[in-house]
């Protein structure tokens, strides 16, 4: 009988956890009614606000919109604090039109205004304290005591229309998007583990330290998620767009989850009628999955799955140190574009073994006066330290002494010009789990590996390079594919490819597998030792790097280090027939914020008014497009809805031309990759081309068009 009970309470907990898991727009306030003076919540959730003062009904942004005077007026939900505390995470998103910059106004807050910077808003501030900026945008997020805030970077007060988003999340930093574009913040305070408190309502058109400073202009679109928005979803959510997809995972993508079972959440995309659930901790069954298929959940109304427990699936309870793959696609069979395929998400249950290890494993330079420390493995009382300048030492070693923290301060200090290896074993009774090995390196020893240790998409055409050790006469050289054979080459074996001298520190291995994993390790030569290395690693890419924009600087020539990036896209920059320009003005004349992948970003700007835009670059490596067996052109691209619409090309040696099929492309606002089939390059010698051009217009025919802003990366040559 005590069973059973027991088996009932687990059971209503692990419902009323589940209930509560799942992330969702939690108000949508439109301001489509168009008259009366309540604003009706399109959340579903009937989380209505009513007018104080005479906001004005106008056209808005996407539909209608209210116009606030600055006067008092303002829109207010007096039970917000039942949905805006407890939170984890939080997203707002509104569209705003000011009628004045240098202002202080606000526009959305948790709280009535009391002369502080507090709760949950954003406003205007025409000087940031913090930063010292002028006409910036401030946000906050505060629980008591503790609080976070975040001042824009400048000159980001405008008249005209602008949406702008708060992305919050516990034990992480603000981010603030702007017109769907992620700022860089001038000032940013440090993360905080708290959660959303003492709210006590929303209030729109009104905000900020100045009680008196009411909103004047116009406030379109409010949304308000219990989940941090990806830029995606925020592009969609700034564009009115339904959005067909789930979204809001909880546990959050990539998450790691301290318990052997977990309640999955989700927030349901506008379209959603159930709902098709895939885990496995295979990525490969997830990402094929089909109803039916290894890794389908089954098909589900509610936005909850629970797992590890009897009765749910994995019911022995997850793996500590597995990571799990889940996928929610959508599901309207009354809709022709149904099932709407969902990304995957991904959560890790902590090892039994410590991790996380301080400093990082294959770290450089460490102070010799460091402590060490890890997160300490799932369900770990005591921990046992092993350190010293031999691997087989210290892998070998037992019987040390255990202690209670995730610390250790060697009781001597570390010595220069050394590599240092150390293991914690972590014991959860009755058992003992032995550790990895993780090793570091001081000041003074060989570093400074390129490729950088664990480097990925590591082009086949690469030179190996170093620093030597500072009291180094030469330095050994082991290279190889074996990473247990290199760890243990000597030089009688065949992982040994020589003594580099000083100032020779670079080999050329010639051309790398593609997708294939290396691994070397540099040993100092010094003339009383020889120091073994550090053992590193890389992995060739399975593509052939035609552009990433990651190479380019900031130095103006004539500078030798010069590499800017329109002195190698040739632009029309001069000309009257060619309206392209690419790279900012000014430095950084790269994108730095807006990118697909790595760093940077090549802006461009297009002026089709009676010309065609077209930048060009010369090719030096690789010449021959299908070296390697590659078969298509990928490039990635991003434009914004305000562009003219035109035509994009790209063209082999100035003759061979393919268009994108979207006449309009340019109006696409998200990354978006546009893969090319090598062989629609008509007329083209594919294994000896000299240039690629990128292109807006018609090529060689300029007509009336117009103008606008894209950004591209990424141009590669794949399978």
């Amino acid at each position: 009988m005590c069973k059973k009970l027991i088996c009932l309470v687990s059971l209503v907990v692990l419902l009323s956890i589940a209930g509560s898991a799942s992330a969702e727009l939690i108000l949508h306030w439109r301001f489509d009614e168009g008259s009366g003076t309540i604003v009706h919540d399109s959340s579903g959730n009937g989380r209505d606000g009513d007018f104080e003062g005479n906001p004005t009904w106008v056209a808005g942004k996407i539909g209608g919109a209210l116009d606030f005077a600055g006067a008092g007026e303002r829109v207010v939900d007096a039970d917000a604090g039942d949905y805006l505390n407890g939170l984890d995470a939080v997203t707002v998103a509104i569209w705003i039109k000011s009628r004045e910059t240098n202002s202080d106004r606000g526009f959305i807050i948790g709280e009535e205004p009391d002369g502080g910077d507090n709760l949950m808003e954003i406003r205007y501030d025409s000087a940031g304290a913090t930063a010292g900026g002028t006409n910036v945008l401030k946000m906050a997020v505060v629980a008591p005591s503790d609080e976070q805030q975040l001042e824009s970077s400048n000159n980001l007060q405008t008249t005209e229309w602008q949406h702008v988003t708060m992305v919050w999340s516990r034990n992480e930093q603000l981010q603030f998007y702007v017109d769907g574009e992620l700022d860089t913040p001038a000032a940013n305070g440090a993360p905080r583990d708290v959660s959303t408190a003492d709210i006590t309502m929303l209030i729109v058109g009104q905000g900020g330290k100045d009680a008196g400073r009411s909103w004047n202009g116009l406030i379109d679109d409010v949304r308000i998620y219990d989940t941090a928005l990806t830029a995606e979803e925020i592009q969609a959510a700034m564009a009115g767009e339904a959005f067909p997809y789930a979204l809001g995972p909880v546990p959050e993508n990539g998450a790691i989850h301290e318990d052997t079972w977990v309640s999955l959440g989700w927030s349901a995309g506008d379209f959603a009628v159930s709902h098709d659930v895939y885990l496995s901790d295979s990525f490969d069954d997830v990402d094929n999955g089909t109803p039916g298929a290894p890794g389908f959940g089954g098909n589900q109304i509610a936005t909850d799955f629970i797992i590890g427990f009897p009765g749910f699936p994995y019911p022995d309870g997850l793996v500590p140190g597995a990571t799990y793959y889940w996928r929610i696609d959508e599901v309207n069979e009354a809709d022709p574009d149904s099932p709407w395929k969902g990304d995957i998400w991904s959560f890790s249950i902590p090892p039994k073994t410590a991790y996380f290890p301080d400093p990082i494993d294959g770290a450089q330079f460490v102070d010799l006066d460091a402590t060490l420390s890890w997160t300490a493995g799932f369900g770990a009382k005591l921990h046992t330290v092993y350190l010293g300048d031999s691997f087989e030492d210290v892998n070998n070693s037992a019987g040390g002494a255990p202690q209670g923290t995730a610390t250790f301060a060697p009781a001597t200090p570390l010595e220069p010009e050394k590599v240092y290896y150390w293991r914690v074993d972590e014991f959860d009774p009755p058992f003992t789990h032995k550790g990895g090995i993780w090793s570091f390196t001081t000041p003074g020893a060989v570093g400074n590996p390129q490729p950088a240790n664990g480097a990925v998409d590591v082009q086949i055409v690469e030179t190996l390079a170093w620093t030597p050790a500072d009291t180094a006469a030469s330095s050994d050289l082991y290279f190889g594919t074996d990473p247990d054979a290199v760890e243990s080459a000597t030089a009688t074996s065949p992982e040994y490819l020589g003594n580099k001298a000083i100032g020779s520190e670079n080999h050329d291995p010639g051309k790398l597998a593609m997708g294939a994993a290396y691994h070397w390790r540099v040993d100092a030569v010094c003339p009383d030792k020889t120091v073994k290395g550090l053992l590193w690693s890389f992995t060739a890419a399975d593509f052939l790097l035609v552009d990433d924009f990651e190479s380019y600087n900031d130095i103006d020539p004539p500078d030798p280090n010069s590499n800017i990036i329109f002195n190698k896209w040739i632009d029309g920059f001069g000309t009257t027939t060619n309206g392209a320009l690419v790279g900012n003005d000014l430095p950084p004349y790269a994108e730095l914020n807006d990118v697909h992948g790595g760093d940077q970003a090549m802006p461009y700007f297009f002026d089709n008014n009676l010309k065609t835009s077209e930048a060009t670059m010369a090719l030096v490596w690789p010449r021959d497009l299908t070296e390697g067996g590659m078969t298509k052109l990928s490039l990635w691209f991003k434009g914004d809805s305000g562009n003219a619409a035109e035509r994009m090309f790209v063209a082999l040696n100035g003759t061979a031309v393919v268009y994108h099929d979207d006449p309009a492309v340019t109006q696409i606002g998200r990354w978006t990759e546009w893969t090319i089939e090598l062989t629609a390059f008509a007329g083209v010698d594919l294994a000896n081309v000299n240039t690629i051009t990128v292109g807006f217009g018609t090529k060689n025919s300029p007509a009336a068009g117009g103008t606008g802003n894209m950004l591209i990366d990424d141009i590669r040559l794949i399978p």
